[in-house]
């Protein structure tokens, strides 16, 4: 059966994230059925990491606050979670999936694909995003 997604509750989710006034800053899409609906989200980002289980595959759209001495912004990552015992047919499905994600998630800094769980370390994603961000202040002196 095809996957499809739940555009509207989706992107509801979405926007919550984008939001700065948002407490919330990460939220998860995930498979019910054939069908991508929101998932858990939260303020804390070690919450969204305990939902990467071994057995699980999933979507999420995090904030984070990056920036230099200069500036502080959010910047946000498409993260795709697979889990070590996810099976090779739904690894290869969930990549065709993501196209559907992206017809929500549409603003990201960074796209991640991820199964292991210390690339999901706050300081990696960070370090990430702040490469993809350009110009960083930090190496001078105020």
């Amino acid at each position: 059966m095809a996957t499809k997604i739940d555009k509207e509750a989706c992107r509801t989710a979405y926007n919550l994230v984008r939001d700065d006034g948002s407490a919330v800053i990460w939220v998860t899409f995930k498979y019910d059925g054939s069908t991508i609906v929101p998932g858990e989200q939260g303020a804390e980002y070690l919450d969204f990491i305990q939902q990467c289980t071994d057995d699980v595959r999933l979507f999420a759209f995090v904030r984070f606050t990056t920036g230099d001495a200069m500036s502080k912004r959010s910047k946000f990552a498409l993260i795709t979670w697979i889990g070590e015992n996810v099976s090779g047919l739904q690894r290869a499905k969930t990549g065709t999936d993501k196209t559907l994600v992206k017809e929500v998630v549409q603003n990201f800094a960074k796209e991640f694909v991820i199964s292991d769980r210390k690339e999901l370390e706050d300081d990696f994603i960070k370090s990430e995003l702040k490469k993809a961000g350009g110009a960083n202040y930090d190496a001078q002196t105020e």
